[in-house]
């Protein structure tokens, strides 16, 4: 049986005192001190070899542990945790494309457990979900602004990002100084020259692209459909419909964001480089079977045209200007398009239905109108 736990260091030392009287047999005085003859005998040699040191306890850790991580790689994990903040499953395949030799996902999970660098709840907290993207890179993209937040300079920072549906790429990571329709095309032109003109656009319902009036669209996105690119808006108070994006947002929080606090926008933006980088060719990604995004994505082949194409329509449309109140003449009546058309031209084409035309602006259906039932 154990000694008392209260005073075990008074209590060998004492036994030994007694063994050393030879007054009891060794037996005897185990027996009353409640240890045995074995355990008595091991601390009597303790204490003839090294004297009161030796009735301390000693390390129960094996001289050998075979499952237990060399002491290099597990620097090399925590680094690489302290760096990223990723995962076990993210480290591996990092380590391992970096050339390291292979280490299992389990390894590198209990490095990170032993060192109390990991979440026991987070687990738990996960529902069920499923993942969809689009087949082929630059199908679509997804817009979005991050929510501001304040630099050293008290100034707001509105990140302003675009995100490949497809290889979760990241298309752009910009550091605005406020989330005006210049300010977002600007960005937009500089991306769609590197990389190219998407099909279509994933954007939210608020500003700028998107409009409580004149049927949702703004000068943001005529400009894009005057550019071949469509537009979609998600479901108002639906996230979900962006979730690539809100959860790219939440992984620049926790990555770039955190608790930090930047100078000023350059440090800001030389920062979302670093990291962008990061994210697009180093930073696995567990929904593209931890590739990183790069080798999923390739720029689009529609080039950005500098000078805008003149719109054409069918011969069977009818042509009409958008007036500065929004509105076109047609059959003697007019019908509200938008402002943010204004001096664009539409084409009015007819449809199966008597009476039913809807309403093109290049080559993208933006209304329908019915001359039966609709009034000026």
């Amino acid at each position: 049986m154990p000694w008392q736990e209260y005073s075990v260091m008074e209590l060998r030392h004492e036994f030994l005192q007694l063994a050393q009287q030879g007054k009891l047999s060794f037996s005897e005085l185990c027996q009353r001190f409640d240890i045995s003859r074995k355990t008595g005998y091991k601390w009597l040699k303790r204490f003839q070899a090294e004297g009161l040191t030796g009735l301390a306890d000693r390390s129960r850790r094996p001289r050998r542990s075979p499952s237990r991580s060399e002491e290099t790689m597990a620097q090399r994990v925590l680094a690489v945790r302290d760096e990223f903040g990723w995962g076990a499953r993210k480290i591996k395949t990092y380590l391992e494309n970096a050339g390291e030799k292979t280490v299992a996902k389990s390894t590198v999970h209990a490095i990170l457990r032993r060192e109390q660098r990991v979440r026991t709840d987070i687990a738990s907290q996960s529902g069920p979900w499923h993942r969809f993207s689009y087949e082929r890179p630059n199908q679509l993209w997804q817009m979005d602004f991050k929510g501001h937040y304040a630099l050293a300079t008290q100034q707001r920072c509105h990140p302003l990002t675009m995100l490949d549906d497809h290889a979760r790429y990241s298309l752009c990571l910009q550091a605005c100084q406020n989330q005006q329709t210049e300010t977002v095309q600007s960005h937009l032109i500089a991306t769609f020259r590197r990389y190219g003109l998407p099909e279509r656009m994933l954007m939210d319902n608020g500003s700028p692209w998107s409009g409580a009036v004149d049927h949702g669209y703004t000068p943001l996105t005529v400009w894009l459909l005057r550019l071949g690119v469509g537009v979609i808006h998600g479901r108002p108070f639906h996230p979900q419909t962006q979730g690539k994006e809100e959860r790219f947002h939440r992984t620049i929080k926790v990555e770039v964001l955190g608790q930090r606090l930047f100078a000023d926008f350059s440090a800001m933006q030389r920062r979302f480089d670093e990291w962008r980088h990061c994210y697009n060719h180093l930073r696995p990604h567990e929904a593209l079977a931890m590739d990183v995004p790069a080798k999923h994505y390739q720029p689009s082949t529609r080039p950005y045209p500098e000078q805008l194409p003149k719109l054409e329509y069918d011969v069977n449309d009818q042509v009409r200007k958008v007036q500065q109140t929004g509105k076109i003449s047609f059959a003697n009546r007019n019908f509200r398009v938008g402002r943010p058309f204004y001096k664009q031209q539409v084409g009015v084409r007819p449809t199966l239905v008597d009476g039913v035309y809807d309403i093109y602006f290049a080559t993208h259906k933006i209304l329908t109108i019915n001359l039966r039932e609709q009034t000026d």
